[in-house]
């Protein structure tokens, strides 16, 4: 199976799901290929923020080596499972999908709810990693 994350800028948020999500699938055996890509482009080949790096690593889980993509269209063939962190993420990357099926590949990280961004306020990063986390731990158990 192949999942990408997906935010704005690929530093924050989706870093976080991708490594928690790498990092608990390899825990449990099971092999899926986990990687993350933003919206916006002005973070391109940077590592994640300091502060996701920071609260990752409290839990053991290493985001160090990330380096940020932009999402493009192409991501489509390749990707299985594709979660948004919000709703603008949600219509950003729906607006380039050409299919059904492609659209159809798409939905939010949170089944009814949006993961807020930490970037401006950094005492979500810790709220943030724990909601992450609990999801991560529920699409395990759902599609292994």
């Amino acid at each position: 199976m192949k999942i990408l994350m997906v935010c704005l800028g690929n530093i924050c948020r989706s870093p976080l799901a991708h490594g928690i999500l790498d990092h608990l699938a390899k825990k449990e055996g099971l092999d899926w290929t986990i990687e993350s890509a933003g919206t916006g482009d002005w973070h391109i080949g940077q590592s994640p923020d300091q502060r996701s790096i920071a609260v990752a690593k409290k839990y053991e889980v290493d985001i160090s080596q990330q380096r940020a993509k932009h999402f493009d269209s192409s991501l489509f063939a390749i990707y299985d499972h594709i979660l948004v962190m919000d709703h603008q993420n949600y219509k950003d990357v729906l607006k380039q999908a050409s299919t059904e099926d492609e659209k159809a590949k798409v939905a939010l990280f949170l089944v009814d709810d949006v993961v807020p961004d930490p970037y401006f306020d950094e005492r979500l990063f810790e709220p943030v990693y724990k909601m992450i986390e609990s999801r991560c731990q529920e699409l395990i158990q759902a599609w292994r």
